[in-house]
Parts: structure tokens; sequence; C-alpha cells
């Protein structure tokens, strides 16, 4: 059997909804490791707030790789390699971080295990934080304590007011940067042309595994571009209808250790 790979999604695919990878769903993805297939993590999380999953599957022992930020940084997570990442200009930081005080909202960016904000922290901030595992890292001046390779800023805050930084930004940069919300009180701000199937493009030809050989699951609308790309596609019975629509197969949901038999089929057999 040629070398293939297995991209998963987590929240909704990969972790049920007590946010856990179950021992079956764990004991499955070992059994494929160990015949030689690879496995990748491709999430809209920050590289911090995917570890907990990585440590959970031993990807720092056994191998294996991380999509981090929708696909904007690719991760050797044995090694900590970065193999491809799409960063942000920092000329942005300062007037995005202008318009964080005019609307009143926070504004973070990642570094490592981190969340960076000069602005208050609001409670969306305090529940990105959190969902991600980060500590929270206060700096008194953001564009100067900025002097890292950056692959997001996100604001958090009441909805009507980012909308209104939402509209704002998209006249301002809308050519230049990527914006859109994925949450009501979440505004993302990213390079443009941020695709996870674009990102997974580029790690499969770097692993020498053909677009054939890929094996996609997920569950929501990120989640879609690589559905679309993978050999196989497969939607959880929990996903978006648009997601379902787009997939070679619908398995079981992220409660019912859906990935068990995608793995068996098209791993084990």
């Amino acid at each position: 059997m040629s070398r293939k790979i297995l991209v998963l999604d987590l929240d909704g695919t990969l972790t049920n909804s007590k946010k856990e990878v179950t021992p079956k769903t764990r004991e499955a993805i070992r059994k494929l490791q160990e015949r030689g297939h690879v496995v990748a993590l491709a999430s809209g999380r920050p590289t911090g707030g995917i570890r907990q999953v990585a440590e959970a599957l031993r990807l720092e022992e056994t191998g294996g790789y991380v999509l981090a930020f929708n696909g904007a940084k690719i991760l050797d997570w044995k090694t900590q390699e970065v193999l491809f990442q799409q960063t942000l200009d920092h000329k942005y930081l300062a007037p995005l971080l202008e318009a964080a005080y005019r609307y009143n909202l926070s504004l973070v960016t990642y570094q490592n295990e981190w969340v960076i904000v000069e602005t208050e922290m609001n409670e969306y901030a305090e529940l990105e934080a959190r969902i991600n595992h980060l500590k929270v890292r206060r700096v008194d001046d953001f564009v100067k304590a900025v002097d890292f390779p950056i692959n997001k800023c996100l604001y958090t805050g009441d909805p009507a007011q980012i909308k209104k930084c939402e509209d704002e930004l998209l006249e301002r940069y809308g050519q230049d940067l990527s914006i859109f919300k994925s949450e009501d009180y979440f505004l993302e701000v990213m390079p443009q042309n941020i695709d996870k199937a674009a990102s997974l493009d580029r790690l499969i030809h770097v692993l020498g595994i053909e677009q054939k050989d890929v094996v996609c699951c997920g569950d929501g609308y990120n989640d879609i571009s690589m559905i679309r790309y993978a050999g196989v596609g497969v939607a959880m019975s929990n996903a978006k209808d648009v997601v379902k629509e787009a997939a070679d197969v619908i398995t079981g949901s992220n409660d019912e250790d859906g990935l068990v038999p995608v793995i068996e089929k098209y791993f084990l057999e």
C-alpha cells in the first residue's frame, strides 16, 4: 500500500463535545502510524492552541504535522521545524491597533504559548485565551513588542462594534488582507489567500505523497477546500450541510468515534 496522509480538523471532528480525543480514536490513529502512514492536524487555532491535542496523540514522539491558523503555518511537530508560513506585514500593526481603540475592541496576536495584548482584555479575548490554553502577556507597546513573525491578529468584542470595525478594515485593506468574522465577536485579520487545501498541497509535495492518497476529515466551512482537494473527502455527520455536499463520504459524528471506520477502511484494510 502506498503511503497515505490523514488530515484532521480538530473541533467537531477529532475531538468530541468534551474537547477530548477518545481512546478508541487515539488507538486507530496509532495503528495507521505504525503502518507508515502520516497524520496531520489542520485547524484555525493558533499553534499553541493545538498543542494539547497533538500531545494527546503523542505526535512529539510518533511524528506528524500541524497546519495552524487555517494553514498559514505548517509545522513538523516532532522537530518543531516550520516548513512554511505566511505572515502579516508589520506595517499593518499600528493602524490595526488604532482601530481597536477607536471601536473599543481587544486586539491580540500570538507567540507560541502566549496571547500578546496591549488593549484591555474583554470577556471574548479571555475566552480566546482559555479555549486555546494560552497565557496572556500584557505589553505597553504592541507595535514595538511584536518583533516576531505573526500569522494572525484577532479583534474581540461587542458584535456591533466588531461589524463596524470589519466594514472599515474591508474598505481600507480588503484588497491586501484577509478580513473575516469567525464568530460575531471575533474578527480575524490574516494574510491573503490562506487556505487549508493550498497549504496541504505544499505539505504533500514535501512528503512525496500523491493527492489521491490524501484523506481529509472535517465539519466546518473552513474544511471545505481540503475536503474537495482530497482523494477522499470525509464529512462528519455533525457537519454543516454545505460541508456534507462537498464530501465523498459521510461518517458518524465526533461523539460516535466517526473517524474510526474511516481509518479502518482507508488505512488499515
